[in-house]
């Protein structure tokens, strides 16, 4: 069960929190670098599941790293959309299917451009549940294929942030050292690379 989402809240944590930025998931990695750590959903670093057993394989490693930072609290949820203008969907059909509680947080303007045809919103949709392991395997399934992007899960005290994509998950931690820690317990599933992409 969802609770009413209480925007100005969660506007004004996100700001306290994650201030050198907006809450866009894929620039979070360079902003909290400290604090970030990348975890494959695959064996082998394979990006996209092709079978039943290859989604369990990734809504297991999803689901365990999201038990180990969110177990026994509440979390807000967030997809994105994205629009040439500034209304934008209320909720965009994926989203009514996979995130039929989402609420419209916020909207974040890209219109730099002169040229208004060139401007782009990105909207932002949240709801606040408590967690439980699997409440968002819709979600994740959509995001292991490419077909959801820029998801964030979070505590809703925005202490940590955990943002799936294509391949794996993005995690923020609250210090270096915590992030050390969760690193360790799933070293099968870092990458090879050194940069840890």
């Amino acid at each position: 069960m969802s609770s009413k989402l209480d925007r100005d809240r969660l506007s004004t944590l996100w700001q306290r929190q994650f201030p050198k930025g907006p809450p866009i998931a894929h620039e979070l990695r360079t902003a909290y670098s400290d604090r970030w750590v990348r975890f494959h959903s695959l064996p082998d670093s394979k990006r996209y599941p092709e079978t039943e057993d290859e989604y369990a394989i990734a809504l297991n490693r999803y689901n365990t790293i999201l038990d180990e930072l969110f177990e026994g609290t509440d979390v807000y949820v967030i997809t994105v959309a994205w629009s040439w203008e500034p209304g934008g969907p209320e909720l965009p059909p994926v989203l009514r299917e996979v995130h039929p509680q989402g609420a419209r947080w916020t909207t974040l303007a890209y219109d730099d451009d002169p040229d208004p045809e060139l401007h782009s919103y990105t909207h932002l949709y949240a709801d606040r549940r408590p967690w439980r392991r699997g409440t968002v395997d819709d979600i994740l399934r959509e995001v292991a294929v490419d077909v959801l992007s820029g998801v964030i899960i979070t505590d809703s005290g925005l202490t940590r942030i955990h943002h799936p994509y294509d391949g794996g998950a993005d995690v923020i931690l609250t210090t270096p050292s915590e992030r050390d820690a969760l690193r360790e317990r799933h070293t099968d599933w870092l990458s090879s690379h050194p940069s840890g992409l």
